[in-house]
């Protein structure tokens, strides 16, 4: 597989819980997606546990969306303010998960 290519990455929870699928070429694609619609703050940001599809592997990150101006060359239809994700890498930023 090329590094270029899609990955699929399952959303967890605290409890280990999987829902919903997020893609990106780079785990964090696929987080700033997550915190697009999550609901933290830069204050107070949500965890994002994110399994890559077939393998055992969590990327851990911290993210949270602020609202900012638009760009200057907006289309039409684009509100003024728009909601922008941010994430930050936990460390360690990736953990195995043991064999159950």
């Amino acid at each position: 597989m090329s590094k270029s290519e899609p990955r699929n990455f399952v959303l967890r929870d605290e409890k280990g819980n999987e829902h919903g699928v997020f893609t990106g070429k780079q785990p964090r694609q696929a987080a700033l997606k997550v915190a697009n619609r999550g609901k933290g703050t830069k204050e107070n940001p949500d965890k994002i546990m994110l399994r890559e599809r077939g393998t055992k592997k969590v990327h851990i990150f911290y993210g949270w969306k602020q609202e900012v101006d638009a760009p200057k060359n907006k289309p039409d239809w684009m509100p003024d303010r728009i909601n922008k994700p941010f994430v930050r890498k936990e460390k360690p930023g990736i953990i195995k998960l043991e064999q159950v």
